[in-house]
């Protein structure tokens, strides 16, 4: 007797149908499982037979025949097991074969038939509406992530007799819901403020023009100065998420298995901050079995990179490609993923190797070469894709202990989402940021007056800027403008701007 069990696969961040086919015939006792499974899948068996004896019923002895269509798709991971298990209970009749088409199913077994929570259950959840599935039986375990999507019954369950008393009608499994908005709202809280650090005026305006424009940033002080402060304030100054994009981002946790039991969904702007020991892999994600990694972790928030410099030039240069794009492909054998990865990067050096050149305080021990060595390490074309550099001073007494109000997040992010609503009537459906504009939109937006002109000659020729360092100054300049509220760009604005490439004058 062949019975079909719906489950789903989870390529990248989206879920793709998986049809469990289960055959029990005469034969000799065997159990096999076909179309293209890993090794986990294959090992699932001695789980399953276990689970199912232990759980009141009788694993046949005959010949099972698993197979896992579509056969193209590789199969991965333990979420197979529940769905087996219901596929051979049904064979046998132990469960009533017209439920089956109803529910799609994911969970791992212990050998005791407890269910137990997988990862990528948002993304089931999400495929199980859009097949106009009635619900999806899982895990306790993953309940409140799935029941974040609307419109299907999430059916959690703690063991495997619960699911075939459930879709026997011989017991009620309450449905799990959740009050999406105001989960959603509830978790839009930041336990840090940008009113929390004195000083530094000119390294706050440059995050407020960073969080304007979407622009990337690069923040260069002596240890100690507020880098790590700063950078870790700047999703407090963005935009809030729309719920479709906290969604997207709790889509990219959940397949990462970094999801809490009773994390539903994340509403916050994620900020990453890998160690500067961490590898190409661990950066951009891959792996055996793909993973996504910290720049897609970052997805719609923030990648601090801090000490930018001891980064290995490899992981770093992996960083071009999907800055520039807004995603990261990871080609494996056999399978090619694409997870999003549209990050604001901010990154923070020293100086020089000591940290202390230009300190009026303590004097810098390092040659020229060593400088010049240090600053190497950053490859052009990386720093190219930078839009802002800011010098970050120490900071002295008197401004550390000086009782000012400081500015709070709230205040600045009126600011910022007032331009990017700018943004939003300027590009339409193109792009979203200053950041992001063609050639051809700096032509239509960003024209000068002749003062700005002579600023920008002033700068290719005293400065030594190339023409990917002026484009990065019209940019600016653009946002600059758009805070002040003005359409046409002014000459203050071009000189602000021009301040911010410090990198790339010529000494």
């Amino acid at each position: 007797m062949i019975v079909k069990v719906l489950s789903s696969a989870v390529i990248g961040i989206d879920s793709h149908g998986v049809e469990v086919e289960v055959d029990v015939s005469s034969g000799l006792p065997q159990f096999s499982t076909v179309g293209l499974p890993d090794m986990s899948v294959k090992e699932s068996k001695d789980r399953i037979r276990a689970a199912i004896n232990n759980s009141g019923y009788e694993f046949p002895a005959n010949r099972v025949t698993v197979n896992l269509a579509p056969a193209d798709i590789r199969k991965e991971g333990t979420a197979f097991d529940l769905p087996i298990a219901i596929g051979i209970l049904a064979a046998q009749e132990l469960v009533p074969r017209d439920t089956l088409q109803q529910y799609l199913f994911i969970g791992e077994l212990s050998l005791d038939g407890t269910i137990k929570g997988v990862h990528g259950c948002l993304p089931s959840a999400l495929f199980t509406r859009q097949t106009r599935q009635k619900g999806i039986i899982l895990s306790r375990d993953n309940a409140a992530e799935a029941a974040m999507v609307s419109d299907i019954e999430v059916i959690a369950a703690e063991t495997l007799s619960d699911v075939v008393e459930f879709l026997g009608g011989r017991k009620d499994i309450v449905r799990t819901d959740a009050d999406t908005a105001t989960l959603f709202d509830r978790s839009r809280q930041y336990e840090i403020d940008l009113s929390e650090i004195q000083g530094q005026q000119q390294a706050k305006r440059a995050l407020e023009i960073a969080a304007a424009g979407s622009h990337n940033l690069l923040m260069i002080g002596p240890p100690g100065s507020g880098k790590t402060m700063l950078a870790q304030r700047l999703p407090t100054i963005l935009p809030d998420l729309s719920f479709e994009e906290a969604i997207e981002i709790t889509k990219v946790f959940s397949v990462a298995g970094l999801l809490g039991r009773q994390e539903a969904v994340i509403a916050t702007r994620p900020f990453r901050s890998p160690h500067h020991t961490i590898s190409d892999v661990g950066l951009a994600g891959g792996g055996a079995t793909p993973r996504p990694g910290e720049i897609s972790l970052a997805h719609r928030g923030v990648l601090f990179l801090d000490e930018l410099p001891e980064f290995k030039k490899n992981a770093l240069e992996v960083l071009r490609q999907p800055l520039e794009s807004g995603s990261v492909t990871i080609t494996r054998s056999g399978i090619t993923t694409t997870y999003p990865a549209a990050v604001m990067l901010v990154a923070a050096m020293n100086p020089c190797p000591c940290g202390h050149l230009g300190d009026t305080q303590r004097s810098c021990r390092c040659s020229p070469v060593q400088i010049h060595r240090y600053r190497s390490r950053i490859s052009g074309p990386l720093l190219d894709r930078i839009d802002i550099h800011v010098e970050v001073p120490a900071i002295r007494y008197a401004q550390f202990g000086a009782a000012t109000a400081q500015e709070d997040s709230a205040t600045v992010k009126a600011r910022v989402n007032r331009v990017r609503q700018i943004q939003k009537r300027r590009f339409g459906r193109d792009i979203r940021h200053n950041a992001t504009m063609s050639n051809r939109q700096i032509k239509s937006y960003c024209a000068l007056d002749n003062d700005s002109r002579r600023l920008i000659e002033m700068a290719m020729d005293k400065l030594g800027f190339s023409g990917r360092a002026v484009t990065k100054v019209l940019k600016i300049a653009r946002t600059i403008a758009d805070l002040e509220g003005v359409e046409a760009i002014q000459s203050h604005h071009v000189s602000e701007a021009i301040q911010y490439r410090g990198l790339d004058r010529s000494y």
